[in-house]
């Protein structure tokens, strides 16, 4: 009798988990959008600004109209997704990444282009927000660090696709950054039908009252008998929250605030956006003798290696946990950005010695500084003010977006490539300072667990 109700717990256990991936995968198709969007303007810049004839200036403003809508988007993620909910607010996320990719695909002027970007840029701040909230909200802690990381996942394979199908696409001749942005209506619309069968956060609904539908869903998510456990978890928690302004920058939210903003900002000044959004026109304007057809396969390559090393972080961060992984990959993107930076003062030195360079700095984000800082700012919030507070670390990221893509250019004219890098190398090694002195670690407890500990 012993063995049939272990045997029965692990059966329940076990198809609980296969639900709750199935919910992470279907949210995390904005994670892939979000990286196809972000990545493909690589490809089409190249083309985009040959065709309209533009200066180093209307490039960047091209290259970040997107991600203006990013910040703004971020900015209102908390307003949209506490007052209508996690699910509703990626419906409508979906509606604009469909709308986005056809706009931008038609549009005649760079100032049309840039709007319709801005669209797509707003999707991408309320899904940057709301979809690591939503799994973090929804998942077993002792598998919360994987199931979060499948929106980053879905990252990467967007920016993988992107590259890829840029790549593929630009045979079509001088109109196909057109086609380049268009197909991310497939994915779009794909997203919008797979929320219809997509319940709405437990948490949330527990926090707004809702307390059986709330509980219905846990029951679904871990067994009858844990979400009466966890019910009486997060009312608890919820008990203690007020869910307002002043509490997202009261005394006890400060440090946590704090912790999430800073690993959002150093998740984007130490450059890797330099990389994705103009590594072909790196590689076709500092690699010697590099066609854009070489420049485009390279960023295939590029997109490769994020995936792999992404796909490693996932099956490490719940072993080795949040601070090792992030400390290490600080550390790896500081040493292969000073590599680059040594490389490109050497006359004559191969492009294949400096790609590797670019790809190892790549593999070392990938394994800590692309997941990781979403993580932590999903998991270290209380729940009536996370989506409050997780709005404020993400805008700040988008800023640190914007701050690198829109000074690029200009700062690689002013300082030359290799002194661009220097600084992001320099600025890698001062997060691997701060995470070492200021970064808790979360792995292993629940969200409350979690809130618990830093009110002590």
């Amino acid at each position: 009798m012993v063995m049939s109700d272990k045997s029965t717990s692990v059966d329940v256990k076990a198809h609980s988990l296969r639900y709750v991936v199935l919910l992470a995968t279907t949210t995390a198709i904005s994670g892939f959008l979000f990286g196809f969007d972000t990545a493909v303007i690589n490809g089409v810049l190249l083309l985009l600004r040959r065709q309209f004839m533009l200066s180093d200036l209307q490039t960047e403003v091209a290259a970040s109209a997107l991600l203006l809508g990013c910040l703004l988007g971020a900015a209102g993620a908390s307003a949209i997704g506490d007052r209508y909910g996690r699910r509703k607010s990626l419906v409508f996320c979906a509606v604009l990444f469909a709308a986005s990719a056809l706009g931008a695909a038609v549009a005649n002027t760079v100032t049309l282009f840039a709007a319709t970007r801005l669209l797509g840029g707003l999707a991408i701040g309320l899904g940057s927000v709301l979809t690591p909230v939503y799994i973090a909200e929804i998942s077993p802690p002792e598998n919360r660090g994987t199931l979060v990381s499948i929106n980053q996942l879905a990252v990467v394979i967007g920016i993988l696709v992107a590259y890829f199908s840029n790549w593929q696409l630009s045979r079509l001749g001088e109109g196909s950054w057109r086609w380049m942005l268009a197909v991310a209506a497939i994915p779009s619309v794909a997203f919008l039908a797979g929320l219809g069968g997509v319940p709405e956060s437990p948490r949330w609904l527990i926090s707004r009252g809702r307390r059986s539908e709330g509980e219905g869903i846990l029951a679904r998510i871990v067994g009858a008998k844990a979400a009466e456990e966890q019910l009486r978890e997060v009312e608890k928690a919820a008990a203690n929250e007020e869910g307002s302004w002043h509490e997202v920058f009261s005394s006890s939210m400060r440090k946590r605030l704090g912790v999430g903003m800073a690993l959002a900002l150093f998740q984007q000044i130490t450059g890797i956006n330099a990389v994705l959004y103009y590594g072909s026109i790196i590689v076709k304007d500092h690699f010697p003798g590099q066609s854009e057809g070489m420049a485009l396969a390279a960023n295939v390559i590029i997109g490769v290696v994020n995936l792999i090393f992404t796909v490693v972080a996932m099956i490490f961060l719940d072993r080795w946990g949040r601070r090792v992984i992030l400390m290490t990959a600080s550390a790896g993107m500081g040493l292969a950005l000073t590599l680059l930076a040594i490389g490109l003062n050497v006359r004559n030195i191969p492009p294949v010695l400096m790609l590797a360079s670019i790809l190892l700095y790549v593999a070392f984000f990938a394994l800590g500084m692309g997941p990781v800082p979403w993580l932590i700012i999903s998991e270290i919030f209380p729940t009536k003010v996370r989506g409050r507070a997780a709005s404020i670390a993400t805008s700040t990221l988008w800023s640190g977006t914007l701050l690198v893509t829109f000074t690029f250019l200009s700062l690689v004219n002013t300082v030359k490539l290799q002194g661009t890098f220097a600084i992001y190398g320099a600025l890698s090694f001062v997060c691997l300072l701060y995470v070492w002195k200021m970064v808790p670690e979360t792995k292993g407890r629940t969200l409350e667990q979690i809130q618990e500990a830093w009110g002590k």
